[in-house]
């Protein structure tokens, strides 16, 4: 009977989602279940009807944390930001809770124009919101609801008396005027927070200024906009420090020896902190004939940052260490990232390493864990690993461990074939700046056998932490990247067969599915549009204490051990395994184990803001690199499509910029969301996500890492079948009568090449 009760009671599923909007803060299931009374044998029917939503897509799970997902409910808060050529105002989600950069929402002239007053920059309004693609939203607006206080990273100019602000951010295009007493004592090239101020129309916007960042003058000034704009810390703070400064090395005591062990280390040419080394040998056991002896050492960091001081503090805070074009801003101080647990050559240095037994085909027989004194017996570049594997020169020690570690790696590989993980090997391109700290180049990264090596030992190492962690009943931090949802799926599995590809339907999709999709795209020369559309199907990859497995991978359970001075994950993992081993000192704490679940989910968004500094700090980087061949054409592909226009990538940089929907053509193009097309309404011809495409370079705002463009190539023919061809036509016919967009500026004559 009281199960019954217990189902009455239950939520439904709008409940929970209005709900989760309501909720201030974080919201774990637990707060769910007690929100709504639910107890007992009632939870497991709540867990099922969160597990729905998730499946439909409409909310996410982190661990037990409870989100929606990052897109915005049909009615919601939104603050203008700014006022762009068209007339047409750019705002933003008053109240963003996704982890990624908020989507750009557009309120056009003709109807702002329509409202009394008329609302400008600083307004925030609630509107009703439509997805308008893959970047945004299209709002009407029911009525204004106050002042709104969106904060901008800014340059403050002064000239002739007058002090203007010049926004970093893409979506804020205007200039703002600051009026005396607003100026906050900042001075001329001071990179500073302000605070829009109430205006309407297209007259001066006025801010005032909040806080002073840094000055544009600063030699890393792009990296810095990045890192201030995304609230990364930048400095020590001098506990941290100094717990840094007196930190030492440990003895040899208890720890296995390994310094007589050719372990040697393989990272990029100009990597300053090394956390991984490794060494392979024939497996001498009898039983395993032909099988390979492999141990992975890692930086023993848990040693020099116990929990709870002042360094594990600053190194939670930050999350990870941030790679930008310029600079790397570090997890820990470089006393420790750069010496005492970097595995420098010819050093002894404490580690925690891990040995394991694989077997010729490359399956993992078994493993075990040591704590150990190392020392490193060479330092080595990927590009100086692949010589030896191809034969080139080394000592005899050094080349017959590589060679070895390549033959234990060629059967791994086969082991890997079978796996199947998923296969979408994306271009990577590097920065390379020039003494004066500007771009000299971009440089398309090589992708070698010592690379795949390297990162197939580190999966194996952290399959093998997982491992041992599950059995020992150790609370842990999971790797995790859920399977795709199946709503996004099944509109990927339509887009696949208008493009002539076919996924299969029913079941569940493994990884496999997807890459026999790919190896026909490689043979069409389609590899990287396909790529590129399904990884768009892709969940995120996050750290969890709940294991959902890694779907990328096709494992099932995996746990970040193998970079302890860049992640903070693994410096957990580390803890774990220490007190699951009982290693000593450095181990995991019950406070730690009971806080896991809030590390995360807190280290997954700092994840995605170091993620997104790095892309900014680029961005700003590449417009510099461009800004001096406007008109020039390139070659480049569509990696979005929305209502308002095109996303396209460069081939030669890798650098994004967006083509509006005027500069497409001299006919109306009309977004189809279903099929990530713009499709012209005369002609028929499409544009379409990852088609490649050329076009013309014109603007670039290295301020804000803006890039412009005009369309030269032509529409291909529409792919879609005719029934869906008519549809379209009858659904633009509609979008007409409704008051759908128009053009406003004319077409320019648009060059060919």
């Amino acid at each position: 009977m009281a199960k019954k009760q217990n189902r009455e009671a239950l939520p439904s599923k709008q409940e929970i989602l209005d709900y989760l909007k309501r909720a201030p803060g974080e919201t774990a299931r637990r707060d769910i279940a007690r929100a709504f009374g639910v107890k007992n044998e009632g939870r497991a029917e709540l867990r099922r009807l969160i597990r729905e939503l998730e499946d439909e897509g409409k909310i996410e799970r982190s661990g037990r944390r409870v989100v929606q997902t990052e897109t915005l409910g049909p009615v919601g808060a939104i603050d203008v930001m700014s006022v762009d050529e068209d007339g047409d105002l750019l705002c933003l989600p008053a109240n963003w809770r996704g982890e990624t950069e908020p989507p750009m929402i557009r309120l056009s002239a003709r109807r702002a124009a329509k409202l009394k007053p008329v609302p400008g920059v600083g307004d925030r309004l609630l509107a009703r919101l439509r997805p308008a693609g893959d970047d945004g939203y299209e709002a009407d607006v029911i009525k204004a609801i106050g002042k709104a206080a969106h904060r901008f990273l800014a340059v403050f100019r002064k000239a002739r008396g007058q002090a203007v602000a010049e926004p970093v951010e893409r979506r804020a295009r205007n200039r703002f005027v600051i009026e005396r007493g607003d100026e906050a004592q900042a001075k001329d090239g001071d990179l500073v927070w302000i605070e829009a101020k109430h205006a309407r129309g297209y007259g001066p916007q006025r801010a005032r200024v909040r806080e002073i960042a840094g000055h544009i003058d600063d030699r890393h000034a792009y990296s810095l906009i990045a890192l201030a704009g995304r609230g990364a810390p930048m400095h020590f703070p001098p506990e941290a420090l100094q717990e840094a400064e007196e930190a030492e090395s440990p003895l040899l005591g208890d720890r296995a020896d390994l310094r007589d062990a050719p372990l040697v280390t393989i990272d990029p040419e100009d990597a300053r902190d090394h956390d991984d080394a490794v060494f392979a040998a024939p497996d001498d056991d009898p039983k395993n004939e032909g099988g390979y002896r492999v141990v992975v050492a890692i930086a023993d960091v848990s040693y020099f940052v116990p929990e709870g001081g002042a360094l594990d503090r600053e190194a939670l805070r930050r999350g990870n260490s941030i790679y930008l074009p310029d600079r790397v801003v570090p997890m820990l101080p470089e006393r420790l990232s750069a010496d005492l647990c970097s595995l420098i050559e010819g050093e002894d240095r404490a580690c925690l390493a891990v040995e394991m037994k694989i077997s010729k085909s490359g399956r993992k027989l078994s493993h075990r864990f040591m704590r150990g004194l190392m020392r490193s017996a060479a330092k080595l570049s990927y590009g100086d690993a692949q010589k030896i594997i191809e034969g080139g020169g080394a000592s005899k020690e050094i080349a017959d461990v590589v060679r070895t570690l390549h033959a234990a790696f060629r059967a791994r590989w086969e082991e890997r074939r079978h796996r199947a993980p998923l296969d979408l090997d994306l271009p990577e391109r590097r920065i390379i700046l020039d003494a004066d700290g500007r771009v000299a180049r971009v440089e398309r990264r090589e992708r070698y056998d010592a690379h795949r090596l390297i990162e197939e030992f580190m999966i194996l190492a952290n399959i093998a932490a997982a491992e041992t962690l599950e059995q020992r009943r150790t609370p842990r931090i999971y790797r995790v990247h859920d399977a795709p949802d199946p709503e996004r799926l099944e509109a990927t599995r339509e887009y696949l067969e208008e493009l002539g590809y076919s996924l299969a339907k029913g079941g569940s999709v493994r990884p496999a599915n997807f890459n026999q999709i790919l190896k026909l795209a490689e043979a069409r020369n389609e590899k990287e549009m396909i790529s590129e559309v399904i990884l768009r199907a892709q969940k995120q990859a996050v750290y969890s204490t709940e294991n959902l497995g890694h779907f990328g991978l096709n494992i099932p359970r995996y746990a970040h051990f193998t970079s302890p001075i860049r992640r903070y994950a693994d410096l957990t993992v580390h803890r774990a395994l220490v007190a699951a081993l009982n290693f000593g000192p450095g181990a995991q704490s019950p406070r730690e184990a009971a806080q896991l679940e809030r590390i995360a989910e807190q280290i997954s968004d700092y994840e995605r803001r170091a993620m997104a500094a790095e892309r900014e700090a680029s961005d700003r980087y590449l417009a510099e690199y461009l800004a001096g061949r406007v008109g020039a054409e390139f070659e480049g592909r569509i990696r979005g499509v929305t209502r308002f226009g095109l996303f396209v990538t460069l081939d030669e940089t890798g650098a994004d910029g967006f083509i509006p929907m005027r500069l497409l053509g001299r006919e109306r193009f009309r977004f189809v969301e279903e099929r990530h097309s713009v499709i012209g309404e005369s002609s028929g011809g499409a544009y379409r996500l990852g088609q490649p495409v050329r076009v013309a370079l014109a603007e670039a705002t290295p301020l804000t890492g803006g890039l412009r463009f005009e369309m030269i190539s032509d529409p291909i023919p529409d792919a879609a079948p005719r029934g869906k061809r008519t549809a379209t036509k009858t659904a633009g016919k509609k979008s007409k009568r409704r008051g759908g967009a128009r053009r406003r500026t004319p077409k320019k004559k648009q060059k060919r090449g």
